[in-house]
């Protein structure tokens, strides 16, 4: 499979891929349970002190239509069901992201979707982050994880990149920062001799795609009791 960009090579390797100065976002079908479209009160014990602070959810992912369905995209499916189901429109492009605004259990957020591609996606989180003076302990990030089986779901409040270029471009533009949340979504890993890159660009098997919309909307929940519980409940494993 060739590269999104100009080069040969594919998004999911090391080298630097250049960014392109805009390309088309498609979203996928993946679908969460049914929620309100309206914007959400904080649940009860919600810090009240915290109600004016803005987070930034970033699912990660390559744009445009030709890798929508792809396993390296789950952060992206994340990000376009979060914004179907809370009403919030992502047709903005800002800071080389596809970018929506909105409130969820009242608090602001930005949903950011790079289109700088996969290894490139620190330079939109960042400047992001930058101009919406988010510090990185609220930049929320949703990525795919080789190392966990598929559709299994994990929140952790910090961490290393695992070998992951978009988690290791954010650190990297983030001044070295590892202190950013994240929830992985397990893909596991190919099976033979495909090799990684071909595998993470490869789309999800139809039999998969029910353990993957569950994995989507688990990410959700897990999102929503980070906004409303707090990343201390979010982390134990409460949710609403």
């Amino acid at each position: 499979m060739s590269s999104p960009a100009a080069s040969s090579e594919h998004p999911a390797k090391r080298r630097r891929i250049e960014p392109v100065a805009c390309v088309g976002v498609s979203t996928v079908t993946a679908q969460p349970k049914a929620r309100p479209a309206a914007a959400k009160k904080p649940a009860a014990g919600a810090a009240a002190a915290g109600k004016d602070e803005v987070w930034l959810i970033v699912g990660l992912g390559n744009p445009g239509p030709r890798y929508e369905k792809t396993r390296h995209n789950v952060g992206f499916m994340v990000v376009d069901s979060l914004a179907r189901s809370a009403g919030i429109d992502m047709r903005k492009l800002e800071r080389s992201a596809a970018v929506g605004r909105g409130e969820l259990h009242g608090r602001k957020v930005i949903l950011a979707k790079p289109v700088t591609f996969m290894n490139n996606s620190g330079e939109s989180v960042a400047a992001l982050a930058r101009f919406y003076k988010v510090p990185s302990q609220r930049v929320l990030v949703v990525s795919d994880d080789l190392d966990q089986p598929p559709a299994a779901v994990r929140l952790r409040q910090k961490g290393g990149h695992g070998g992951h270029n978009g988690l290791r471009s954010i650190i990297q533009h983030l001044g070295g920062s590892h202190d950013f949340p994240r929830i992985k979504i397990g893909i596991g890993r190919p099976n033979g001799e495909l090799d990684i890159a071909s595998y993470v660009l490869q789309e999800f098997k139809r039999s998969e795609m029910a353990a993957i919309d569950e994995a989507v909307a688990e990410s959700i929940g897990i999102i929503d009791s980070c906004l409303a519980l707090g990343m201390a409940k979010a982390l134990s494993g409460q949710r609403l």
